[in-house]
């Protein structure tokens, strides 16, 4: 078996809704321009506020892929 090598960025996804779909949303806008995506780790869930209202949720996600060479 040959050996892979993986590389992990950050991201934030941010959603109105929820912190499931800020997440999903990070991992979809990844998904657009990364190939072969293999584990998304959610690392820290926050709230963006407006008047001491909820004005967003935010999901901090690390996604690893095959790194394949380049930067």
């Amino acid at each position: 078996m040959a050996e892979s090598v993986y590389k992990v960025i950050e991201l934030v996804g941010t959603s109105t809704e929820s912190w499931e779909k800020a997440a999903a949303a990070a991992i979809e806008r990844a998904g657009q321009s990364l190939r072969d995506l293999r584990i998304a780790e959610v690392s820290e869930l926050d709230l963006q506020l407006k008047d001491g209202k909820i004005q967003s949720y935010r999901a901090r996600v690390k996604v690893s892929f095959k790194f394949e060479g380049g930067d």
